[in-house]
């Protein structure tokens, strides 16, 4: 039998005060305090001295520096969160995509100017620091992008919100490409450090997985039950600082670190057995070595939910660590003090975690429980795609979970009893609506779990939210209509306007103030600008110096050549059927196609940039990206495209090469399927930046050509409606044989144009096209797309009419920060109370 927590050998904080250990005074924020400091860190901490070169110890130094003032502040803040009365939000995440963290530091510290000016006396260069910080790819896109900004905007509001998350070691991987091809290199982003963590072993704790569980009686004849004979892992929480922009709140985002609970068994070591002595610690350690293991075998589903499990029980088992502290086990008030925000299934095992810690742990009664479970728990869903909602098998759950399986049981068993006296005799909603769905092996349905569980279920934009309770969740909505909500995502413009946008902030700033850093909306102020003559020339300056520095950055890592005058085609985001690289590169072929036909008349220089991963098991997604590059090898080595089009893929995509992309981008290819993409983030980013969108109606899309007016938005393809109709009859041969330039492309493809010396390569893809059954409906939407595009391209040629198009897009874009959607969770969901830090003695 494991131990209990409480036996954990571990450091702990007296409340005894000292007076000798006073936090010392508050640091200087000015230009000479930062080069003491920085000399002082890179000295006496880092131990290095002026014959050291490397651009890894000055960046170190200069996180150590901010970090210290971050400290005092973070110290401030959690005081004063941790009063009585204060309710508290956790945001459970199995991914959170932070990028760098110097930059942000620098921002919302107030410090930008400082430390230019500090680094310049010093003699060093700034953006070499900068580059040198790895990114902290803790997330394979938009779902982790979006919970870094989500953390951002809650420390900007102050609101008392603390994220949870797993410390990977390797983070997403490295993508290189050989020959066109994607291969994956594993990215060990801690292979130096991270000097902006805080490891916190005092807060250690015990995970549970494997044994069985046994029932005993207590004096009261009471029946509990124990979960014995486990092999346990040690959870160790590492806390990151996420500053508020300039107004002393910093929060924690607290990811944790998998460990063994014993280095290694002496006795095996003894013996001579070294490999067999670690065995324990190695496989602990398995849990968060890596991103999302592909989970295509039973190892990797295994490792997936072992994932899963460690961060839903560390995190909640560190909240009533901390609950306990002040109220002992009176759980009378913890619903209406806590909540817990799942972002997506993949933290849905918190409910029955949740379930477990009350009633094993602390002897509540399943009522009881329940009932604090259920207005605690509140779930995000991100997908619409029905096989990203996560399945496990009841066996698995068995064998490694054998209490919580026990305890989702008793769940479902109850909330059938509630669905059965609310429709008598439907057995087949019954089946539908079951957590357990039954078959050859059986399966545990995450998402259901979470919505039972949970007081609050929302979708990420309004068509996604609509099509949720139409659609997968219907059965759901019919019993609880009051527990849907939408709240459509947002971004930080922060990151993603103040800090990776020198040049638009620089002009915003003289225009109309910098008020919009904080309150967006403000950017409203801009729509009169787009009429007048010489701001729309300034307008131009800033987009074109963001477009030389993008080329630079496609030429380093491509080597093919942008011409910053020609339109800056774009789509960058995870390589997916439904995000429709495909349709994109087909549209490519069909350009290149003109240009052989001699059809260039009213051309328009185009340069279009694609980048993105595929999942490594993802076979087609990678083929996808195989072609991108031959299409794009054959158009860049043919003299006729000279000036006229250009193609590059951008290999290992990420935060940092965003924060060059987006505000160097003139048109945002948003194609996906209509009724597949839940929101899209990216658009976002690319809007505030005063880039054009040609996309579907799907997602966010809706709510940003609802925003900027239908003229400032390249619109094509079907609707959801009508991709739904169109299934019951798609012909793609037919519509391939009656579409002209579709037929041309098709030929080029199915001749072997693009691979003569792989032949048959792109069968696979040739044939998703032509395939009747194609969810994507990739054939359907062509026409239309070429049709927008031309409008684009048209658009783009009249200089002063696309200036006043992009002006418009960024005043619009105030309702897309996240600052408004982490107001809308507030209002609606957590019902926080906004707490500033408290101030120093």
């Amino acid at each position: 039998m494991s131990r209990s927590q409480d036996e954990l050998d571990l450091p702990h904080c007296s409340p005894v005060s000292n007076e000798h250990l006073q936090d010392p005074p508050p640091q200087a924020m000015d230009a000479d305090a930062v080069s003491e400091d920085f000399r002082h860190y890179y000295s006496y901490h880092l131990g290095r001295d002026k014959s050291c070169v490397s651009s890894h110890y000055t960046y170190a130094a200069l996180a150590l520096t901010l970090r210290s003032r971050l400290m005092e502040r973070w110290k401030q803040t959690q005081l004063a969160y941790d009063q009585p009365d204060n309710k508290q939000a956790y945001y459970l995440s199995l991914e959170f995509l932070m990028g760098r963290s110097l930059g942000n530091a620098m921002l919302n510290l107030g410090l930008s100017k400082a430390v230019r000016e500090a680094m310049t006396g010093l003699g060093l260069q700034l953006e070499e620091m900068v580059e040198t910080e790895p990114d902290a790819g803790l997330g394979n896109g938009g779902l982790g992008r979006l919970a870094a900004c989500f953390m951002d905007s809650c420390a900007t509001l102050q609101l008392p919100v603390t994220g949870y998350g797993l410390r990977y070691e390797y983070g997403m991987f490295r993508q290189l490409i050989e020959d066109g091809h994607q291969l994956e290199e594993p990215d060990h982003w801690l292979r130096n450090g991270n000097p902006w963590e805080l490891e916190r072993p005092e807060y250690t704790q015990r995970v549970q997985f494997g044994g069985h569980t046994e029932r005993y009686k207590d004096h009261t004849g009471r029946t509990h039950v124990r979960w014995v004979e486990t092999s346990d892992v040690l959870a160790v929480p590492f806390d990151t600082p996420i500053p508020g922009y300039e107004n002393g709140s910093v929060n924690t985002l607290r990811l944790w670190k998998a460990t063994a609970t014993d280095e290694f068994d002496l006795d095996e070591f003894n013996a001579g057995s070294y490999p067999e002595s670690v065995a324990a610690k190695n496989a602990a350690e398995h849990i968060t070595m890596v991103l999302y293991p592909n989970d295509s075998s039973e190892n990797g589903k295994e490792l997936r939910l072992r994932q899963q499990y460690l961060l839903a029980s560390a995190s909640l088992k560190d909240v009533l660590r901390r609950w306990r502290a002040k109220h002992n086990n009176d759980f009378s008030l913890f619903a209406e003090k806590n909540v817990f925000q799942l972002n997506d299934t993949h933290p849905t095992i918190a409910v029955a975690e949740l379930m477990r810690l009350l009633v094993d742990r602390h002897g509540l009664d399943w009522d009881a429980a329940w009932e604090i479970t259920r207005n605690t728990m509140a779930y995000t869903n991100h997908t619409l795609l029905p096989e990203a909602l996560e399945r496990w098998p009841v066996r698995l759950f068995r064998s490694l979970l054998p209490r919580l399986l026990e305890i989702i049981h008793e769940i479902n068993a109850r909330f059938l009893n509630e669905v059965a006296r609310r429709w008598p005799g439907d057995a087949a909603r019954l089946r539908r609506m079951s957590i357990i769905e039954e078959g050859d092996d059986p399966q545990v349905r995450m998402a259901y779990l979470a919505i039972v569980g949970s007081f609050s279920v929302n979708g990420v934009a309004a068509l996604h939210s609509k099509l949720l309770v139409e659609g997968l969740f219907r059965d759901f909505y019919e019993l609880w209509p009051h527990h849907f909500n939408n709240k459509t995502n947002g971004v930080t413009q922060r990151r993603w306007m103040a800090w990776c946008n020198r040049p638009l902030t620089e002009l915003l700033n003289d225009t109309i103030g910098d008020g919009w850093i904080t309150e967006l909306s403000q950017l409203e102020q801009l729509a009169p600008y787009a009429e007048k003559a010489k701001f729309r020339k300034r307008w131009h300056q800033a987009k074109r110096e963001n477009k030389v520095r993008l080329a630079e950055l496609v030429a380093q890592d491509t080597g093919v050549t942008f011409d910053p005058d020609a339109l800056f085609d774009v789509q960058v985001k995870r390589i997916h059927e439904y995000k429709r690289q495909l349709l994109n590169i087909l549209h490519v072929i069909h350009l290149y196609a003109r240009i052989k036909a001699g059809d260039t008349a009213d051309w328009t220089p185009r340069c279009v940039l694609i980048g993105g991963k595929a999942a490594p098991g993802y076979l087609r997604a990678k083929l996808i990206i195989k072609l991108i590059n031959n299409v794009a090898r054959e158009i860049n080595n043919d003299p006729a495209t000279e000036g006229l089009l250009r193609v590059a893929f951008l290999p290992n995509y990420r935060v940092s090469a965003m924060e060059v992309i987006c505000p160097g981008t003139d048109l945002s290819e948003q194609i996906s399927t209509a009724g597949k993409e839940a929101s899209g983030t990216g658009n976002m980013k690319f809007m505030m930046n005063g880039a054009l969108t040609i996309g579907t109606l799907d997602g966010a899309n809706i709510e940003i050509r609802d925003a900027v007016g239908a003229d400032h938005f390249f619109l094509f393809g079907l609707t959801a409606e009508e991709v739904a109709a169109a299934r019951q009859h798609y012909d793609p041969n037919t519509i391939i044989a009656n579409e002209p330039h579709l037929t041309r492309v098709m030929d080029l493809l199915e001749s072997g144009y693009f691979n003569p010396y792989e032949p048959g390569l792109f069968a696979d893809i040739i044939g998703s096209i032509r395939d009747p059954h194609d969810p994507w409906m990739t054939a359907a939407d062509f026409a239309d797309y070429v049709r927008a595009q031309e409008s684009a391209a048209a658009a783009y040629r009249d200089r002063e009419h696309w200036l006043r198009m992009s002006i418009l897009n960024t005043a619009a874009s105030g309702f897309f920060s996240t600052d408004r959607t982490m107001a809308d969770y507030n209002t609606d969901i957590w019902r926080l109370e906004p707490v500033q830090p408290l101030p120093r003695d």
